[in-house]
Order: C-alpha cells, then sequence, then structure tokens
C-alpha cells in the first residue's frame, strides 16, 4: 500500500515562497515581494528543502539559481497554486469592474478568432482586470458521431482544465449548461481576383486545387463528404493546421479554400482575401458556450457566459 501524505502538516504557504524565490531568483527581492524578512525567506527555504529532499536553489553571487528538481516542480506547483487562487476567488464577492480574475477558454482557433474581438472590447469597457486565457480544443480525430466528437473538451470542463468550452455541437449531456454564441456556415475564401470568382460553378470548384485546415493533416474533409453525395470530388493540394494561417496561403496563391463566413468576415480583408458563397450548401452549425451547470453557482463564470452570448458577434 503507498504511504500517504499528510498534508496537514504541509504548509501551502512554502508553495508561495518557492514561486517568489523561482520569480525573482533572488531571496532578498522574494522577500521584498512577500513582504518578508530575508531571514524568513531562508528559513522557509529550509523547511522546503527538507520536505522535499532538494537544495532546490544554489547561491551565487547575483542570487538564486535552480536545482534540476526546482526547474521541474515550476510548472506543477505554479498550476496548483492557481487553481487554489481560483479556487478562493469563487468565493468572494465577484464584480467584474474590480475582479483581477483570470479565466481559461477553450475553443477551435475559428471560433476563438471570432468571439474574442467582441470579448475583448466589452472587458476593456467594464472589466479592465479580468484577464483571459485560450487553449484550442479539437475534435476527436476520426470521430464522427457529434455527441462523441469533441468529448476530450468535455472532459477538461469536467476536470476544471478549462472554465469554459465554446464548441460547434448540440449534443451537450445534461450535466452541462449550454448557451448559443452565434450560428456559423462556410464561404468559399480565395485571393482577389482568382479566375474561379468570375465562374463560380459546381464543375469549376471541383475542377480547383483546395486548401483544407486540418490540424492532424488529415487531407479528407467535411466538403469531400458533401461532394461525394453529388458524386464529385476534389484534389487536396495542402494541408494547413488553422485558418488564419489558412488565409495567408490563399492570398499568395491560387488554392481556395472553404471556411467559417464570420471568420471570413472579420479576418480575410487583412489579408487581401475575398471570399465567395459555395456552389453548393455546404450545411449550417451552432456555436455553444458550455459550462458544467455545477460551475453556474460561481458569479464570475456566470457573468462571462453572459458576455460571451451578448457579444456583437
Amino acid at each position: 500500500m503507498l504511504k500517504q501524505i499528510d498534508l496537514s502538516r504541509t504548509d501551502l504557504n512554502l508553495l508561495v515562497l518557492f514561486e517568489a524565490v523561482m520569480d525573482e531568483r533572488h531571496v532578498g527581492r522574494a522577500a521584498d515581494r512577500l513582504m518578508l524578512s530575508a531571514s524568513a525567506v531562508s528559513h522557509g527555504l529550509g523547511r522546503l528543502r527538507r520536505l522535499l529532499n532538494d537544495p532546490l536553489f544554489v547561491r551565487t553571487p547575483k542570487g538564486v539559481v535552480p536545482t534540476d528538481r526546482a526547474a521541474e516542480l515550476a510548472a506543477p506547483i505554479a498550476d496548483i497554486l492557481a487553481r487554489v487562487r481560483s479556487v478562493i476567488s469563487t468565493a468572494e464577492p465577484f464584480d467584474s469592474a474590480t475582479s483581477t480574475r483570470r479565466f481559461t477558454i477553450g475553443a477551435p482557433d475559428g471560433v476563438s478568432a471570432v468571439f474574442l474581438p467582441s470579448l475583448l472590447a466589452e472587458l476593456r469597457r467594464s472589466a479592465p482586470g479580468i484577464d483571459i486565457s485560450l487553449r484550442q480544443v479539437l475534435p476527436v480525430q476520426g470521430e464522427t458521431a457529434p455527441e462523441r466528437a469533441w468529448r476530450e473538451a468535455l472532459a477538461d470542463l469536467d476536470t476544471r482544465a478549462i472554465d469554459i468550452a465554446v464548441v460547434p455541437s448540440d449534443d451537450i449531456p445534461a450535466r452541462f449548461h449550454r448557451r448559443t454564441l452565434y450560428e456559423e456556415d462556410f464561404v468559399i475564401a480565395l485571393r482577389a481576383g482568382h479566375p474561379f470568382a468570375k465562374a463560380p460553378t459546381l464543375k469549376h470548384y471541383c475542377e480547383m486545387q483546395h486548401l483544407v485546415v486540418s490540424h492532424a493533416g488529415d487531407p479528407y474533409g467535411f466538403v469531400d463528404q458533401v461532394l461525394a453525395n453529388e458524386n464529385r470530388s476534389r484534389r487536396i493540394a495542402l494541408t494547413v493546421p488553422n485558418f488564419m494561417y489558412a488565409l495567408a496561403v490563399v492570398a499568395e496563391t491560387d488554392l481556395i479554400s472553404a471556411i467559417p463566413r464570420r471568420f471570413a468576415a472579420l479576418h480575410a480583408p487583412r489579408f487581401g482575401v475575398v471570399s465567395l458563397d459555395p456552389p453548393l450548401p455546404l450545411g449550417s452549425f451552432r456555436l455553444n458556450a458550455v459550462v458544467p451547470v455545477a460551475a453556474m453557482m460561481d458569479a464570475g463564470l456566470a457573468w462571462l457566459i453572459d458576455t460571451l452570448g451578448k457579444g456583437e458577434i
């Protein structure tokens, strides 16, 4: 049987001390930051060294240098402290005007690039102290069932690795709160002056060389399934891992690409890329902000969901 660690004998402040010394690389500066004496910090480091069985920091004429063990511990300790701070902050009354919380939102890149501009504008206006971390979430490779394609994003919500997931799926389990942000469909992106614009027929479309956005490099996308239903096909000349890079490539080549309409409206003009309606329907979908139902008791998270839902997207 594994020996169980008695956390009641562990002082969480030692981890805060570790973080400060790691950031400052100097005991005196760490002491100033923590509003402690240098001797108190040195004493705390001694306790931490005994607890972790490692010197952790080696003194030099200019400060301290972390050991290999300290370098390994830096990220896990930072994550532990971030989670503790998040738990404590949710227990405090939430005021968006004065809050200094950080929220993590997971979304595909073509989605976050749509909602982020209006969200940042609202934060500047009414919540200047709130910070946002964006994480890219992706469908499970090879999974075609909508209710399972985004299961990894939902698992990240369950573990609170992310606070909100924005995903293109309506198949959300009942344990999650869902709010629709906007509806989306696709356009064909191409450089200005591209010959396809003169004859945007289905036949001409299939004759073009295509770019597909695929994080895994899979050269078969949803458009190919639509074309297969019409007994047609196309050539995928290039795959790239994100939509912004797709615009940059399309702007400089004769490749064309199916990209989300709202994403194109916001970002294609800066690349000199134009967009056309597709020569056959490519389908539409809703983008939903998803959060665990239990987490909606967090006033800050409820405020963020509401703010996303009210964004002028």
